[in-house]
């Protein structure tokens, strides 16, 4: 974006283009290289311009209509979560959040983007509803039965695949468009950066309210967090998105730091535990649970990976942490390779199961995508290629994950036999 910004700055339109194409990637960039351009009556111009947005981002009224959007669907999703509680629903009989919890979370944040970018046309309205119904239709006719390993993997499956389907609408149904994609994934970035500290500022205040109230003998505990945490939990969401939208200046520069501060941790954590089963003796080939920590440890390193990438590629080079990011992947493959090793293991020792296809499916899909991000990154390390390559590969590969998700959610309760 720099690049572009010095070639371009004597080309009022382009730089138009370049802001509304990625505003936050454009105001970032132009302060980096405003030094290089402060000459120009264009860029003097372009630096009032943001500094001036900035200021007034600072001050909006919370009386725009985004906010009424806020607070309606808030509210929606405050109702669709208490069902049970509203229409005297048994949860021991009949699994509600189980099935329908990842349909409630990603719905209330697709009709929230619906809303506010105004996205009314029928075609869409038409494809999202479908995408919303038929899952949720299928997946509540599915037995109630926490024995069927089968049935559980679609339980499991069928978040992610509603995060598929907000994606679809987030970029506006161009998800053709990699980079609308790697946009997507950069937004959860942020989404998960932010949300963590709202969850936590909720948290000291629902601690603090409950103990003031406790002093004057006033229990309101249950009822507390049976409305008021609950229905906080749910929107909590929806409001990091307002913020996200609105006050993006607040935001874009939190996830990078948390992205090149945990990165070197992470590297650290890595070494360490694996020299630690080493020692320890611990294998996953005969312990069922550590296994199961095994892939949930990949998948944590993944996301790292992943999420380092989208937010260190919106910056200048960083030699260090793009080294880091290297050695990270590295790593998971090796982890990767011993899951996996383990999983071949159990099938020759106890047979096919569904638990054990799905997590086989999915480290060999993981452990392609990690090879390929893995050659990307060496090239950017040790070949000078920009680190766009590494987003390109991520973004080309989520199709990839998305029918593997179709495959579990829609094949394995059948093919099993609801097993």
């Amino acid at each position: 974006m720099k690049e572009k910004i010095k070639g371009n700055i004597s080309d009022p339109e382009e730089l138009e283009n370049l802001y509304r194409n990625n505003r936050k990637a454009f105001e970032s960039d132009f302060e980096k290289v405003y030094p290089e351009i402060a000459d120009s009556d264009l860029a003097k111009f372009w630096k009032i311009r943001l500094d001036s947005d900035k200021a007034q981002e600072t001050i909006k009224r919370f009386s725009r209509p985004a906010i009424f959007i806020m607070i309606a669907v808030c509210l929606f999703a405050g109702f669709l979560i208490k069902i049970p509680a509203l229409f005297d629903i048994d949860l021991t009989s009949f699994f509600f959040y189980e099935k329908n919890a990842g349909i409630i979370f990603f719905f209330r944040l697709t009709l929230y983007a619906i809303l506010v970018n105004k996205d009314f046309d029928r075609k869409n309205l038409f494809i999202t509803l479908l995408a919303f119904i038929v899952p949720a239709i299928y997946i509540n006719l599915l037995p109630s039965d926490k024995g069927s390993a089968s049935v559980n993997l679609a339980y499991i499956h069928l978040p992610l695949l509603m995060w598929c389907t907000y994606g679809f609408v987030f970029a506006g149904f161009n998800f053709r468009d990699k980079s609308k994609r790697i946009e997507y994934i950069r937004h959860n970035g942020d989404l998960a950066v932010l949300g963590a500290i709202i969850v936590i500022a909720g948290g000291v205040l629902t601690g603090i309210t409950i103990g003031l109230f406790e002093v004057i003998n006033i229990n309101i505990e249950k009822f507390y967090m049976n409305n008021v945490v609950m229905i906080g939990i749910v929107s909590a969401p929806i409001v990091t998105t307002y913020i996200l939208n609105n006050y993006p200046s607040m935001t874009s520069k939190i996830a990078p730091v948390i992205a090149n501060i945990f990165s070197p941790l992470v590297l650290l954590t890595l070494l360490i535990y694996l020299t630690a089963i080493a020692i320890s003796g611990k294998d996953p080939y005969n312990d069922r649970d550590f296994l199961l920590i095994f892939n949930i440890m990949l998948i944590g390193v993944m996301g790292i990976i992943v999420f380092s990438i989208s937010e260190t590629s919106i910056n200048r080079r960083q030699k260090f942490n793009e080294l880091v990011l290297f050695s990270i992947s590295i790593i998971a493959i090796i982890i990767d390779l011993i899951a996996l090793s383990a999983i071949f293991y159990r099938l020759m020792e106890y047979g096919l199961t569904p638990n054990r296809l799905a997590v086989l499916g999915s480290n060999i899909l993981i452990l392609v995508n990690l090879v390929q991000i893995m050659i990307d990154l060496f090239k950017i390390n040790f070949k000078e290629i920009p680190i766009k390559k590494v987003e390109f590969t991520i973004s080309r590969y989520l199709p990839v994950y998305l029918i593997w998700i179709l495959i579990v959610i829609f094949t394995f309760p059948l093919i099993f036999g609801m097993k």
